[in-house]
């Protein structure tokens, strides 16, 4: 015995099947719907990728977080990376510099400029045992480059372990400058 359900359904197939917008499933039992390709020059997402000749990127570093109903720091270490993501061209990290909590700049994390080749990448470790940045601790990346090239992937790592509790996430850079970038055209 067909149900009320299914005999409905093949009711209003053909009604669906006839309507202007309706594009006919590929045959067979299961179809399958492939998203389109990703253009060349596109990131996840399919967000074009801006080329830049530079730009000044924050990065949020956590030196601890909080835990617990008293509010316990719990230490961590972090590691900022700067990532030259164009395959083709090298850029210059021109300066790195550490901030704590209240906008105070700490150090700097970069003596010299230091040119990064296509697909390398540049690190920087704040240990455990540093906790003049805070919880609100944050670094400053400049970089440059002498043609547009692929912006760096910045971002930093926290990773720590206290008795048998570990924690690790992530915090991607965010651009604050875009002086270096090409004009709109």
């Amino acid at each position: 015995m067909v149900s009320l359900g299914l005999l409905l359904l093949m009711l209003a197939t053909p009604a669906v099947a006839e309507h202007p917008g309706f594009t006919q499933p590929a045959a067979g039992p299961l179809a399958t719907i492939t998203p389109p390709a990703p253009q060349s020059g596109t990131q996840p997402g399919n967000q074009p990728t801006v080329r830049s000749t530079g730009q000044t990127v924050y990065v949020a570093v956590y030196s601890h977080i909080y835990f617990g109903d008293r509010l316990a720091p719990f230490l961590l270490t972090a590691t900022v990376m700067v990532r030259n993501t164009d395959p083709h061209q090298s850029i210059l990290v021109e300066a790195a510099d550490y901030f704590d909590t209240d906008g105070r700049k700490v150090r700097t994390l970069l003596e010299q400029p230091t040119r990064l080749p296509p697909l390398a990448s540049l690190r920087f470790v704040i240990p455990e045992s540093d906790t003049a940045g805070g919880a609100g601790a944050s670094v400053l990346v400049r970089w440059s480059a002498g043609r547009p090239a692929n912006p760096p992937l910045i971002e930093s790592v926290m990773v720590g372990t206290r008795n048998q509790q570990g924690v690790s996430f992530t915090s991607r850079g965010q651009v604050l400058d875009l002086s270096h970038a090409p004009p709109a055209p």
